[in-house]
């Protein structure tokens, strides 16, 4: 059996993410995404809250679990007994820095390889920091996002929560 981590902030889960969940999904026996708690940031959703939308997002595959964790994705890789890291690209510009991580990561740990998926083209455009910014100035988000995922960016804002454009 093969398995393969697909680490990020997920802050919040945007239809991308999924798009590249459900691909990798069918390239690996278990795919296990992994939320990362990043101490340096501040998110819109607590950890918690995102291992939520991420299980509720992926019910509809059998094969992939979700969980946070802390420190290098490398690491926690290695701890899950996975063999491959997934990365999604959306532009050349993902690529550089991308390619540059993954490169570091192969120093950490030269058993984990990178697997690159690039994004399908209809959501190459979106990232997390997008929705945030659209639904702050009042925007509609749904087409981004799934709709559970909606009405929690929706309620954070109502509730004057400050978020991070990272």
């Amino acid at each position: 059996m093969i398995r393969a981590i697909y680490p990020g902030s997920f802050d919040p889960v945007t239809y991308g993410h999924l798009d590249v969940i459900e691909r990798a999904a069918k390239i690996f026996d278990e795919i296990i995404v992994a939320v990362l708690i990043n101490r340096l940031k501040t998110p819109l959703f607590s950890a918690e809250e995102r291992v939520k939308m991420l299980i509720d997002a992926t019910t509809h595959l059998p094969n992939v679990t979700v969980r946070s964790f802390e420190g290098f994705s490398v690491d926690f890789a290695k701890e899950m007994g996975a063999k491959a890291v997934v990365r999604g690209l959306r532009a050349v510009t993902d690529f550089e820095y991308e390619l540059m991580l993954s490169q570091t990561n192969r120093v950490i740990n030269s058993e984990i390889d990178t697997v690159f998926l690039t994004t399908s083209l209809e959501y190459a455009y979106l990232s997390s920091s997008t929705v945030k910014e659209v639904a702050m100035f009042g925007g509609k988000i749904e087409k981004f996002v799934p709709p559970a995922v909606a009405e929690m960016v929706y309620r954070k804002l109502e509730d004057g929560q400050e978020f991070s454009k990272v």
